[in-house]
């Protein structure tokens, strides 16, 4: 993408239009990228001069697997962005599923990653996530259905993003944002939130063979 949500411009108004006109793009600090799974040769720079990003995980309704979690991971330290792992929907978790959540959270926790118990529906640690996020740009990400607007929605109540309910058929989310936009926190003009569509693959760019180890 020549622009993508993030980015810092130079532009022109015009005043009859009532329309801008980007004259420039800056340089990028850094930015998340990913290659399609579908589209193999089709890359998607999701966000760009990001200060932090949350990615939500949850263990069922959709499930998310170590082998995104660690994509996801590797491009965020590639590009030196710090990441904090959200485990959303705490409340639904049976006991076996509970289980499962604190053996995924306990590997990420010892490993040096920043790791949240959340329930976005109940507003359990919401205030903890919008802490961390005073004077920053965060970007949040995530499956399709996790819980990205609801979080959002309940940390600046008046952005009052679309959400939907899962898919019947296939208990996965339905893609209600679909596409990446910042707002500022209604609360805290100096503190954004990069709203991103549910990513159902994640695919790694650029990176080497031997180069993974360093992510």
């Amino acid at each position: 993408n020549p622009v993508t949500v993030g980015d810092h411009v130079d532009f022109e108004i015009d005043k009859a239009e009532g329309t801008g006109i980007i004259t420039g793009i800056h340089d990028r600090k850094n930015y998340i990228v990913r290659k399609s799974v579908k589209l193999s040769k089709q890359t998607h720079i999701i966000a760009a001069n990001i200060d932090q990003a949350f990615l939500l995980i949850t263990l069922d309704h959709p499930k998310t697997f170590p082998a995104f979690i660690d994509r996801f991971l590797s491009t965020a330290e590639a590009y030196d962005i710090e990441t904090i792992l959200l485990f959303n929907k705490t409340d639904l978790l049976d006991e076996n599923l509970a289980t499962a959540k604190q053996e995924l959270k306990d590997l990420y926790t010892d490993i040096g990653y920043n790791c949240i118990d959340i329930s976005a529906t109940e507003g359990f640690n919401v205030d903890k996530v919008k802490n961390l996020m005073i004077g920053k740009t965060s970007m949040f990400s995530g499956h399709s259905g996790v819980g990205k607007s609801t979080l959002i929605n309940a940390i600046s109540p008046g952005l009052n993003l679309k959400t939907a309910a899962l898919s019947e058929q296939h208990r996965q989310g339905q893609h209600t944002t679909t596409f990446a936009e910042m707002f500022a926190i209604d609360t805290d003009p100096e503190s954004y939130i990069i709203d991103t569509p549910g990513i159902k693959g994640f695919g790694v760019v650029d990176f080497k063979e031997n180069e993974v180890g360093d992510f």
